[in-house]
Formats: C-alpha cells, sequence, structure tokens
C-alpha cells in the first residue's frame, strides 16, 4: 500500500480518511481540492489539470482524495490501491451540510487557498444525484481494474473504523 485512491460521493469523508491514513502510514496526502481550486474559487484549465495530477501520480508514495471524474483513470491506474467510500446518499448530506456551517466563511485546510466554504443547491443536487449519476461509471472503471489493484469498499462509519484499526491506528469516525 504505498499508491492510494480514495474516492467517493462529496460527503463520504474522503478528506477525513486520507488524513487518518496519512498519520497511521506516514504516507503523505494530497487532496484534490486542494490542488484543483484557484483563489476565489477559479478552476484551472482542463489539460492543465491532468497534466498536474499526471505529476502528481509521478511519486512513489501518496494518498490523493478526491473524485474529479474526467480525470479519475489517471489516480485509478497509477494506485495499488483504491479505497471506495459508500456510504448512503443521506449521509453524504448531512455531512457537506453540517462541514457548511462548520466552515462558513472560511477556507477548510484541504481546499483551495481562498476558498471559503459554500453550499448551494447545485451542489446538494450533485450530492443527492452521486449515486444515481456517478457512481454506476465510477464502479465500471474499478471493476476493469479489480484483478490488479486492492480494492477496498467501505460503506458505515463502523467500515472506517474496523479498517483503520487493522492497520493499527486509533481510529475516529469520519
Amino acid at each position: 500500500m504505498k499508491r492510494i485512491a480514495i474516492l467517493g460521493s462529496p460527503g463520504s469523508g474522503k478528506s477525513t480518511l486520507s488524513r487518518q491514513l496519512g498519520a497511521i502510514t506516514g504516507i503523505p496526502v494530497v487532496h484534490l481540492d486542494n490542488l484543483y481550486w484557484r483563489p476565489g474559487w477559479v478552476e484551472p484549465e482542463r489539460k492543465q489539470w491532468a497534466i498536474l495530477q499526471e505529476e502528481v501520480v509521478q511519486g512513489d508514495t501518496w494518498i490523493i482524495d478526491g473524485n474529479y471524474g474526467a480525470t479519475a483513470h489517471i489516480r485509478i491506474q497509477s494506485a495499488d490501491t483504491i479505497i471506495f467510500l459508500d456510504p448512503p446518499r443521506t449521509v453524504c448530506l448531512y455531512r457537506a451540510i453540517k462541514r457548511a456551517m462548520q466552515y462558513r466563511g472560511r477556507t477548510r485546510s484541504d481546499m483551495g487557498q481562498d476558498c471559503p466554504e459554500r453550499l448551494d443547491g447545485e451542489f446538494l443536487r450533485y450530492i443527492w444525484q452521486f449515486r444515481l449519476r456517478e457512481r454506476p461509471q465510477l464502479l465500471q472503471r474499478l471493476d476493469a481494474v479489480r484483478q490488479e489493484k486492492t480494492m477496498i469498499v467501505l460503506r458505515t462509519r463502523r467500515d472506517v473504523s474496523q479498517y483503520l484499526a487493522g492497520l493499527g491506528g486509533q481510529s475516529r469516525s469520519i
């Protein structure tokens, strides 16, 4: 386990799990939201974004959290371990709303600089529809590499806690 890609819906706990795994393993953590968003919520050009990820996955060890479906293939192909967080969409919505309230007007450490927390109807709809629109394609991509990668699917807080405990870490709920 040297190159770990953590995937899942917004609010599934990707950033929290990546920090916990990083603390347990000593593997450096890369939050895609931190790389993607420029100050003031400015998006990079698509080609630039793909090049940046290609550079990041060249490292010997990493934990990368984030979906960004258009470039997920870069991380999926380069990872030796893929963790798919798959909680119910109600849990993801709750966590996203809770996070928005907790960080209101402030920028999280796993987010791009000068990108204060925000929550709008479009993002909430994306989370709600993730299971129907994004998840099937993601599962198809993961199924295509299942034989050559270590694949871990975690659906509940208990699954996550047991997984972390198995690694020798002190688990906290996500």
